[in-house]
C-alpha cells in the first residue's frame, strides 16, 4: 500500500471531534466513504493543505455533493482578509465548509475551561482558539462586501448559505491518566504524551518517528524501527528546536502506542 493510500485511510478513519454541534459550530458529515484514492498529492504539501486535498477528493465521490469553488482568498485593497475552504451544494443546499484536522494534547495547567486545556503539541495553538477563529473570522467572511461580489457571480446569497465545519482530530492525554471528555468525541483519543524524564519507562521498546504528513497514518509494523539510544538522540534534536515529535512505540508484547514526547517540563 503506497503512502498516499495509507494517509487517506488514516484520515478517513479519524473520527470527527464532536457530534452535531459545539459552540454553535455544526459538523458536516458524510457516511459513504471511498476505500481508495487515485490522485497524486506531492509530499512537499503542508499537512493542512494535504488534508484539504483529501477532503476534496472524498467530497467529489459523493453523488449528492457538488463542489462550486475551493480555497477562495478574500482580498480587499491587496490585503488578504481570509480564505474560504469550500463552497458546495449538498442536496441543492449551498454550504460554506471550513476544514480542520488537528492534534491536541490535554494540559490542565493551560486555561481555566475544559476546551482551553487542549493545546497543540508545541503549545502554539489551542482548540478554543481554533473554534473562535472559525466562528469570529472564517464564517463571517461570507457576509463581507468583498465576498458578496463572489457570491453574486455564483448566483448565491450569504443568508441562504449554511455554514459547517469538517473538523477531525487526534487527542492525546498525559501518560497513564484518565480524562473525561465533555463536549468532545471520546473516539478521538489516539494516544498519550510524556515528558522527557518519562522516556526511560520505554527503554525496552522500539521507536519510529514519522514525518508530519504521516502523523495521520495508523501505526503498523512495516517501518524502520529505532532502538532506544538512537531515539533519544533524535528526540533531543527536536527538543532543541522546541518541537515535540510524534513517536510510534512498539512494546515488548507487540502493541504499538502513539506518543508525543513534549519538550516542556511539568
Amino acid at each position: 500500500m503506497n503512502l498516499t493510500q495509507q494517509r487517506f485511510l488514516g484520515f478517513q478513519n479519524t473520527p470527527f471531534l464532536w457530534n452535531n454541534e459545539l459552540l454553535g459550530l455544526e459538523q458536516f458529515k458524510i457516511t459513504d466513504f471511498s476505500q481508495s484514492i487515485d490522485v497524486k498529492i506531492e509530499d512537499s504539501t503542508r499537512l493542512g493543505n494535504y488534508i484539504e486535498r483529501l477532503v476534496s477528493y472524498q467530497l467529489q465521490q459523493q453523488k449528492n455533493i457538488q463542489i462550486i469553488d475551493e480555497n477562495i482568498q478574500i482580498i480587499h485593497n491587496k490585503i488578504i482578509l481570509g480564505e474560504i475552504d469550500s463552497i458546495l451544494f449538498k442536496d441543492n443546499q449551498p454550504i460554506h465548509l471550513e476544514v480542520a484536522y488537528k492534534f491536541y494534547l490535554y494540559d490542565p495547567t493551560v486555561g481555566t475551561r475544559f476546551l482551553e486545556h487542549w493545546i497543540g503539541p508545541n503549545r502554539r495553538d489551542s482548540l478554543l482558539l481554533k473554534l473562535n477563529k472559525i466562528r469570529e473570522k472564517q464564517f463571517p467572511l461570507i457576509y463581507t462586501q468583498v465576498c458578496r461580489h463572489l457570491l453574486e457571480s455564483l448566483n448565491l446569497e450569504a443568508n441562504c448559505i449554511q455554514q459547517c465545519t469538517y473538523f477531525k482530530a487526534q487527542l492525546f492525554i498525559p501518560y497513564k491518566q484518565h480524562i473525561d471528555f465533555p463536549f468532545l468525541n471520546q473516539e478521538c483519543l489516539t494516544g498519550y504524551y510524556i515528558y522527557k524524564n518519562q522516556l526511560n519507562d520505554f527503554q525496552n521498546c522500539k521507536f519510529y518517528l514519522p514525518k508530519k504528513l504521516d502523523w495521520i497514518i495508523s501505526p503498523h509494523e512495516r517501518v524502520d524501527w529505532l532502538n532506544f539510544d538512537k531515539t533519544k538522540i533524535r528526540i533531543q534534536e527536536f527538543h532543541n528546536k522546541k518541537s515535540a515529535p510524534l513517536c510510534w512505540v512498539k512494546q515488548a508484547n507487540g502493541e504499538i502506542l502513539k506518543l508525543f514526547v513534549v519538550w516542556w517540563e511539568k
